[in-house]
């Protein structure tokens, strides 16, 4: 039987499951939450997740949200010997500091890149410099390494991907983080499934964007807990 997957094809932390089932031959049945739409706060979708966030898993009955808690999921459920998340428990650590370290580049680079741009506002100095320290301290993490968490591919490269994608999709100047383009690059060529889960056709984001900054305007004076959010 398929896991029902709550999951928005744009959203970084929901593309990083959906390349994490692929990759492990993973059965989902993909259910649409537009946040644009504010389907993430429908009655409905907070009875399984009070959060409000996408992505949400349903497997059979057991309800799991934040998308790296579902990673190690279906990894330790579904494919318990496979190198994406190795046994290992100090190769796992490594895996597991860089899960968590993403979610600060996430939280780092929604500041100062996509909000903005989702509002079609310029960077401003501030956030270029949060921006630029992001990437920078990421490629010297990565330095000349294939994988971030190793010598195999791991969640870790999946989740952080997912993540960094945004720089591609925005068109952004990589040239002065070599190791981190090679390593972006590397990837997008070895994966089978990344154009499929991760390439959009231009006018699909302008749309959306377009809609996300009406949402984002019609609650500039509320509270952010209320906007949308993926994890």
């Amino acid at each position: 039987m398929p896991i029902d997957i709550y999951s928005l094809r744009y959203s970084p932390p929901c593309r990083a499951v959906l390349m994490t089932a692929k990759h492990l031959n993973i059965d989902l049945n993909i259910k649409t939450v537009d946040l644009s739409q504010s389907q993430h706060l429908a009655e409905d979708y907070l009875k399984i997740n009070p959060a409000h966030t996408v992505p949400t898993i349903d497997d059979d009955g057991f309800i799991l949200w934040e998308s790296r808690a579902i990673m190690q999921y279906l990894c330790n459920r579904y494919a318990p010997d496979s190198p994406l998340y190795p046994s290992d428990p100090k190769k796992r650590a490594l895996v597991d500091r860089w899960l968590n370290y993403d979610l600060s580049i996430f939280s780092a680079l929604r500041e100062s890149l996509l909000v903005p741009k989702f509002m079609g506002l310029e960077m401003s100095e501030e956030n270029k410099t949060k921006f630029n320290d992001t990437i920078k301290l990421l490629d010297q993490l990565i330095g000349n390494n294939k994988y971030v968490a190793g010598s195999n591919l791991t969640i870790a490269d999946l989740s952080v991907l997912a993540t960094t994608n945004s720089l591609i999709i925005f068109d952004m100047d990589l040239s002065p983080y070599p190791n981190f383009k090679t390593w972006m690059t590397g990837l997008t060529e070895e994966l089978p499934y990344f154009d499929e889960i991760n390439k959009f056709e231009n006018e699909d984001i302008m749309g959306y964007m377009a809609k996300m900054k009406a949402f984002f305007l019609a609650r500039r004076s509320e509270s952010w807990g209320s906007g949308p959010r993926d994890r």
